[in-house]
């Protein structure tokens, strides 16, 4: 399992109801049914990512993530999760305000477009950057909303959204001191654990 995934499952407690957003293959909620007892479903648009859900056993919704979720309803799970899936978003705001609607906490992960390499590259070619965590040209990717961890606070503070635990990993999802000294200029993945602050 990728290193990210093992940090957000150290964020959930046994026994919990969970929804997975833009689940993929389902590995992520099939290794927390297996080792941390959840229950709950994952959501996914693409058709034969659904199939190895199902052929892992794990309970999944064909969903745009788009269309919204109206028909769930408040505090529906313990937590919500998406990985690597906000930046497709049509309106990251508004999604993220339903995950924290339906579930009392969300795990957000996404690439960091402040990373050194996304700067250099558009400072030295002038053109969109390309990395591992960025693979696809400006006109073929499905990211369409992307942000730093800068953004996201600030996004954050806006909504009365309160940070429970921030992660930020390289490439390879490892941590160190440098990239906790300086994260939106070293980190390239960002892991946040969040909830809605009491009014």
């Amino acid at each position: 399992m990728r290193t990210d995934l093992q940090f957000i499952s150290q964020w959930i407690k046994p026994g919990e109801r969970i929804l997975d957003m833009g689940c993929g293959d389902g590995a992520m909620l099939a290794y927390l049914i297996k080792h941390k007892s959840v229950t709950g479903y994952g959501m996914e648009i693409d058709t034969q990512k659904i199939i190895t859900c199902v052929e892992r056993g794990v309970d999944v919704i064909h969903q745009n993530l788009n269309d919204g979720l109206r028909y769930l309803d408040d505090a529906s799970f313990d937590t919500v999760i998406m990985t690597q899936s906000l930046q497709q978003t049509t309106n990251p705001d508004k999604i993220i305000n339903e995950m924290l609607r339906i579930g009392q906490r969300a795990i957000v992960t996404f690439p960091n477009f402040g990373h050194w390499s996304a700067r250099l590259y558009l400072g030295l070619r002038g053109m969109m950057p390309m990395s591992k965590t960025l693979p696809l040209r400006w006109y073929n990717t499905p990211n369409i909303h992307l942000c730093t961890f800068k953004d996201f606070e600030i996004l954050c503070q806006e909504q009365n959204i309160n940070i429970l635990k921030r992660t930020v990993v390289n490439n390879d999802h490892s941590e160190s001191w440098k990239i906790k000294l300086w994260p939106n200029m070293l980190g390239a993945i960002a892991i946040y654990h969040i909830e809605k602050q009491e009014v």
